[in-house]
């Protein structure tokens, strides 16, 4: 779909991201009900030259076709498009996801799947930051707006656990938050702001982004006492020493809160985060990055559940205490994936076993999520219909875990550095 605006002469941004080698910030929208006016002031205040690239993926009637192209197109003088199989991304663009249909993004190429008749678990948001994440990485970019629902949250997980950034609109400028409250839920967003200011924010992290690495300032080469101070503030403030985490790792995450908050050096950060107790708190959980999903890795789960565990549980005698232990269970997915295919995995056992399950974290608030057990709707992603219907509660925009199943696990915070392990596991 040509721009109006091109076809009249107008100042249309170049084809790529202004001639940078390195591939496009691609921003990936999100919204649903009352997103409309919060994109069409998106797109006005964003310049037609940012050099970035923007994938809208928005909850659209499956049966009527889209007017958005044409409605955001008066908004910008980029070219707004509805996206095609195979359409290349490129700087200066944006793509909008057709009706009855998930999008996702392979090798910077936009891929279109029919939506299936009947599927409830339809996430186009998570289904799209999800691979976003995937393809690009740090360069990828999360922005969720008005909406109902939870379609997102899983999405903000991964783009942040690639190290991308995620914004989302404050709530209230949204006509409904729902979409907002789940992704602030991850206790992973960057920034809450109004939608006017993400344009600037997002030109901004870009600048600092491709900043390049030879340019850095003499404050950044005294790098090594800079991260000497961080370690002080961040074991006074928490109690833990991260002295000895692999420094790229150390270097990658202040970095990305030196993005966020556009400081041009270590020192600079080194005395933000002296004065701030809520930016402590931040990087800490930034260190840690507890992103998880029910069933993560699927192959090891389908191997657990027909080859090892069975085997395993054959080999005990009834009445026994079958125990495992998951460290670093963040807020309780892989326990809970454990205990119900270990569940599985009995029934088809003439066997009286007790199963026994163990999750400890550093983080206390993953902890208490954990051991609340309830998750968002989109965990239908990774959770098939019969195991969600077995497993868990429906509620109100989340599932709850069964009582039978919460009740194998006990979880607890521990620092596997300094607290004694769990002995006699399985």
């Amino acid at each position: 779909m040509s721009s109006t605006r091109d076809s009249a002469g107008g100042n249309k941004g170049p084809d790529t991201n202004r001639g940078l080698k390195t591939p496009p910030l691609v921003v990936g929208i999100g919204s649903s009900a009352g997103g409309l006016e919060a994109l069409k002031r998106f797109f006005a205040a964003m310049p037609a030259d940012s050099g970035m690239a923007f994938v809208l993926v928005s909850h659209l009637a499956p049966d009527r076709e889209s007017l958005l192209p044409e409605i955001l197109q008066e908004s910008t003088a980029m070219e707004v498009r509805q996206a095609e199989e195979n359409m290349k991304i490129a700087g200066n663009r944006v793509y909008i996801i057709p009706p009855d249909t998930e999008l996702v993004i392979f090798n910077s190429t936009l891929q279109l799947h029919k939506r299936k008749k009947g599927d409830d678990s339809h996430r186009p948001v998570d289904a799209f930051l999800r691979s976003l994440a995937e393809d690009y990485h740090k360069r990828s970019a999360a922005v969720i707006l008005s909406g109902t629902g939870t379609d997102g949250s899983l999405g903000v997980k991964a783009v942040k656990e690639e190290g991308g950034l995620v914004l989302v609109q404050d709530s209230q400028s949204a006509k409904f938050d729902g979409m907002i409250r789940a992704a602030c839920n991850t206790r992973l967003v960057d920034h809450v702001m109004a939608v006017e200011e993400m344009p600037e924010f997002l030109s901004q992290y870009l600048c600092h982004l491709d900043e390049p690495a030879g340019e850095k300032s003499d404050e950044e080469q005294s790098s090594e006492h800079s991260l000497h101070k961080i370690f002080a503030l961040l074991r006074a403030a928490t109690g833990h020493d991260f002295s000895l985490y692999k420094k790229n790792t150390i270097l990658r995450r202040v970095e990305r809160r030196m993005f966020v908050h556009q400081l041009d050096s270590l020192d600079e950060y080194v005395d933000y985060l002296d004065d701030s107790k809520r930016e402590k708190s931040i990087l800490f959980k930034e260190l840690l990055i507890g992103v998880t999903n029910f069933f993560r890795d699927e192959q090891l789960f389908d191997k657990l559940r027909h080859q090892y565990l069975p085997e395993l549980l054959r080999s005990k005698e009834d009445g026994y205490h079958f125990r495992v232990w998951v460290p670093g269970c963040s807020s309780g997915e892989e326990v809970y994936s454990l205990a119900i295919v270990l569940s599985e995995c009995l029934e088809g056992l003439d066997r009286s076993i007790h199963l026994q399950l163990f999750g400890t974290d550093l983080d206390e608030e993953a902890v208490g999520a954990a051991r609340a057990g309830v998750y968002p709707d989109s965990i239908a992603l990774d959770v098939d219909a019969s195991r969600l219907e077995k497993f868990f509660i429906k509620e109100q925009g989340s599932y709850r875990i069964k009582k039978h199943i919460r009740e194998m696990a006990v979880f607890a915070k521990q620092d596997v550095i300094k607290d004694p392990p769990f002995t006699k596991l399985d």
